[in-house]
C-alpha cells in the first residue's frame, strides 16, 4: 500500500471531507481516505498495482476540490454603481458619522442560478412551492 497526500483548497468544511471521503472510497483500489478541512489536507492510502495516482487527483479536479479557491474580493465600487469599466460583485461597505458605530451594508445581486460561496458538491439552490 501506499499514501497519496494532496493539498485540496477548496475543501474547508466538515461536508466537503464527508463528500470527499466517499467519492474516493469508492474507487475501486482506495482503501482509506483521511481528509481534513482545518489542514486542506487529504491523504489517500491505495493499491498502486490497481489505481495510479493521477486517478485519484483526476477524481478530485472533477469535483472541483483541486485548484484555487476562487473568491471574489471588493473593489470599492457599489454594487448597484456597476459599470463594463468596473464591475462590482460584492457589497459597498458605509460607515456614517451621524449613526456612531453602526455599519451599514448593501448589495444587490441579480438571480443567475448559483451558490453565493464557490462550494464545491453544492449545486444551485432551487426554489420549492409546498402545496399544504
Amino acid at each position: 500500500m501506499e499514501i497519496l497526500t494532496l493539498d485540496v483548497p477548496s475543501m474547508y468544511g466538515d461536508h466537503h471531507v464527508t463528500a470527499v471521503r466517499a467519492l474516493l472510497l469508492e474507487v475501486p483500489g482506495v482503501t482509506d481516505v483521511y481528509a481534513s478541512s482545518s489542514f486542506h489536507l487529504v491523504e489517500v492510502q491505495y493499491d498502486p498495482t490497481k489505481l495510479p495516482p493521477d486517478v485519484i487527483k483526476n477524481k478530485l479536479e472533477e469535483a472541483g476540490y483541486l485548484g484555487e479557491l476562487f473568491t471574489p474580493t471588493e473593489n470599492g465600487t457599489p454594487a448597484n454603481e456597476r459599470t463594463a469599466e468596473n464591475p462590482a460583485f460584492f457589497r459597498h461597505t458605509a460607515a456614517y458619522a451621524q449613526t456612531g458605530r453602526t455599519v451599514g451594508f448593501a448589495q444587490t445581486l441579480p438571480n443567475v442560478g448559483r451558490p453565493l460561496w464557490p462550494c464545491p458538491g453544492m449545486g444551485p439552490v432551487k426554489s420549492v412551492i409546498s402545496e399544504q
